[in-house]
């Protein structure tokens, strides 16, 4: 399954509630399936700065995939880490990095998050971004 066949099924998912406070409880059910992260992960070099919780990121690149864990010590961020680590995990640098995110318009989380929040969520895109850019960069550079 491919990026857009997991937003497909994330939008899917949304489409079931009504409202926004079903949507959010949605979200926090989301982010306790969030694996979390070692302790050891839990640094500065993995903090995605930009969000009012606190978030990590952290990525791997095997068989020309990346791959994400995240963490936060929030239960919405940590809703919103799931949501982006489960469409865009397991994808080629260049599908992340050519993929347009419409899949968060399309949930409606865009617009009703607050705007902390919302910085939240651009800054965790943009980390998901550079790492596609530098694993694409060292593959292109066969490293």
């Amino acid at each position: 399954m491919g990026i857009k066949e997991r937003a497909a099924q994330i939008i899917e998912e949304f489409e079931m509630f009504d409202n926004w406070m079903d949507k959010y409880n949605y979200i926090i059910e989301l982010g306790k399936e969030l694996e979390g992260l070692e302790e050891e992960f839990k640094t500065k070099k993995y903090l995605i700065s930009g969000c009012q919780s606190q978030v990590w990121l952290v990525s791997e690149f095997k068989d020309g995939k990346v791959y994400f864990r995240a963490d936060s010590d929030a239960i919405i961020t940590k809703g919103i880490a799931y949501l982006l680590v489960f469409v865009l995990s397991g994808s080629r640098p260049q599908e992340i990095l050519d993929y347009d995110m419409d899949f968060l318009e399309k949930i409606g989380l865009k617009q009703h998050l607050s705007p902390t929040r919302a910085n939240g969520l651009n800054s965790m895109v943009k980390q998901i971004r550079l790492y596609a850019l530098v694993y694409k960069t060292k593959e292109q550079q066969g490293n």
